[in-house]
């Protein structure tokens, strides 16, 4: 079982470094202003996701009928009406989309991007139906191969085309072989059917999914819609790098960390003191991936960006590490909604986003009034605070999490979230590797390391893995 889930974890985490090799390039051969605008195609997609999600590749798996072919065909036939219904409501918006964002003159990218949803719509669902009998191949293959092609074929987009469509281009090829893949792994054949009791109870099991994407959507966009609309394409191209650099990391890992704890702790339940424990070590990995992320940035971040990006891209430098410790407070939350879930608390997660999705307003006002990106970070950081410490709250109320071993390691953790910010403040950009050697990065090396130290339930687990393996 660990090594399917470990298959697995590698096959997301490859998926993912492809995407970010993606956007890397394209952020190199383009402008600015033209990876800003390329970025919007991303959020576009993201707005008919957060509207139609009912998580029909979930429900095929966990329905007691599943396996049943009618189901099957009923569920891609749904799917293929979602999609069409998706990519209507995208052509609907994309005019007024891109004259939000002052880039009207893309207005037929957006149109032509509604094709992306009923492409997917056509995907066969035989890739989530597997996983029934966990068979994870052709999933991974699905999702893994697409984001390769789509970096190959990078460069001859990049010969007929030098600017964002390049990225357009790209999002086509990526789709297109995803939906191919997903046909030439299948089992059976492909099938759709209409069936509206199925349909039914898809949009029951699929409306609380629907509402917590939609607080995601707030989460992973809301700010940079608020950038493109005040600042600009060429703010909006840093920004979203120094999200997309900063984000993509800590996906992965707290994925795998809820892929690795939520199993045992689902299994501990009936043993309190097991559980307990396992439910601080899973809150303490969630920090760790924070802290490792604000060690990475703080020390190679700015060099790996300036070798990886160029010149032109200097302005992310000042963003890199206030965006990492947002992050990191971001996925702080991870743990304690895995020990609810386990619990199956599955609102706990939704309940943490709601204090980041209420500051968006503020943070509109905010940046309107200073024309600082800075300001959006900053608001953004308290809301994750606030949601950190809810989860906890929440955690502890509905799923027995025990808070007393958690103060020290959040509070060093706090610690050092607010010594990397300082250093990120008083320290000019760096751009080479031997300018990290002085006092303030030291500060942060030990702060964090400090906080790593204090986690006691994490680095027993961590032992006591390795002890088994060996």
């Amino acid at each position: 079982m660990l090594k399917k889930a470990l298959m697995l974890v590698s096959g997301n985490a490859f998926g993912s470094a492809l995407l970010l090799m993606r956007n890397l390039i394209v952020a190199r051969l383009v402008s600015p202003e033209d990876y800003g605008i390329a970025s919007t195609f991303a959020v576009a997609m993201s707005i008919v996701e957060m509207l139609s999600y009912f998580g029909l590749n979930q429900l095929i798996v966990v329905d007691k009928e599943g396996d049943d072919p009618k189901v099957q065909r009923a569920l891609q036939g749904f799917q293929l009406l979602r999609g069409v219904m998706s990519g209507l409501i995208l052509y609907a918006i994309a005019r007024p989309y891109a004259r939000f964002l002052g880039v009207e003159e893309v207005t037929w990218a957006y149109e032509l991007m509604a094709l992306l949803p009923v492409i997917n719509g056509l995907q066969h669902y035989d890739i989530h139906r597997l996983k029934r009998h966990l068979v994870y191949r052709p999933w991974i293959v699905s999702q893994s191969v697409p984001p390769l092609i789509a970096v190959i074929t990078l460069w001859p987009i990049a010969l007929l085309y030098g600017d964002y469509r390049i990225m357009l281009v790209s999002l086509f090829i990526q789709n297109g072989s995803m939906v191919l893949l997903s046909h030439v792994t299948a089992e059976r054949s492909y099938r759709i059917g209409l069936d509206l009791a199925l349909m039914r109870r898809a949009t029951v099991f699929g409306w609380p999914l629907l509402l917590n994407g939609m607080l995601l959507f707030g989460v992973f966009n809301g700010e940079r819609l608020i950038v493109g609309n005040q600042l600009g394409m060429a703010q909006l191209a840093v920004f979203s790098m120094s999200i997309t650099l900063t984000l993509t990391p800590t996906l992965v890992l707290a994925g795998a960390c809820q892929s690795l704890f939520l199993p045992q702790l689902s299994a501990a339940r009936d043993r309190p003191d097991a559980f307990r424990w396992l439910g601080v070590a899973a809150t303490e990995a969630g920090l760790a991936i924070g802290l490792f992320l604000i060690l990475g940035m703080v020390l190679f971040g700015g060099p790996l960006m300036h070798l990886l990006l160029g010149e032109k891209y200097s302005a992310i430098l000042v963003l890199l590490v206030p965006m990492a410790v947002l992050q990191a407070l971001r996925v702080s939350k991870t743990g304690a909604s895995t020990v609810a879930l386990a619990r199956e608390r599955s609102g706990n997660a939704a309940a943490a986003n709601l204090f980041r999705v209420a500051s968006l307003p503020l943070s509109w006002f905010a940046v309107r009034e200073t024309g600082n990106v800075m300001t959006v970070v900053s608001i953004a950081m308290v809301a994750e605070m606030l949601g950190y410490l809810l989860s906890l709250r929440l955690a502890a109320r509905r799923a027995g999490l025990d808070l007393q071993p958690l103060v020290l390691p959040s509070g060093l953790s706090a610690l050092a979230c607010a010594v990397a910010l300082f250093e990120a403040q008083i320290a000019p950009p760096r751009t080479g590797f031997v300018e990290n050697l002085d006092w303030t990065r030291w500060a942060v090396v030990l702060t964090c390391l400090a906080a790593l130290a204090s986690m006691t339930a994490l680095r027993g687990y961590l032992i006591r893995r390795l002890w088994r393996r060996g």
